[in-house]
């Protein structure tokens, strides 16, 4: 069987098509470029900020987190989910807080979920967007002040 030089052509080209990159970046990748760009706040310094008109936590939990163990005293909720639509100046969902300029304490159950969405923020345009480091669980933990 002769294969003429147009099918082998054909043949290489559409094999080099279907190659693809398996190269899959995962949550670790995110979470360490996050790291290199967002300032890690640790509870004990951001217990004395809780009451501070400068400083807004930003609790991204879910709903049924929240409704389970309370939230940070103070603190807006926004999911992260929909973080986006909330720091967006031009969304319909747009939150004033995102565009005040006082410094945004992103926190979540343990800190992963936080960094990643300070990082959003940041990338966002929001000017001072950090992360609780240890999360709520850390703030119980150091008996920071809390609400249902």
């Amino acid at each position: 069987m002769q294969i003429s030089k147009l099918s082998l052509i054909t043949i290489i080209v559409l094999a080099g098509c279907t190659e693809q990159d398996q190269t899959v970046k995962g949550v670790d990748d995110y979470k360490a470029e996050a790291l290199a760009v967002v300032v890690a706040y640790d509870v004990p310094n951001s217990i004395e900020l809780v009451g501070d008109d400068s400083v807004v936590f930003v609790d991204v939990r879910e709903g049924d987190e929240l409704a389970e163990h309370g939230k940070i005293q103070g603190a807006v909720h926004v999911p992260r989910g929909v973080l986006e639509f909330y720091i967006d100046p031009k969304s319909s969902y747009h939150m004033d807080i995102f565009s005040s300029g006082k410094k945004m304490i992103f926190y979540c159950e343990t800190g992963g979920r936080s960094l990643l969405a300070a990082k959003l923020a940041l990338d966002m345009g929001v000017a001072d967007a950090v992360y609780l480091d240890g999360g709520f669980k850390a703030w119980v933990e150091m008996d920071g002040a809390t609400t249902p």
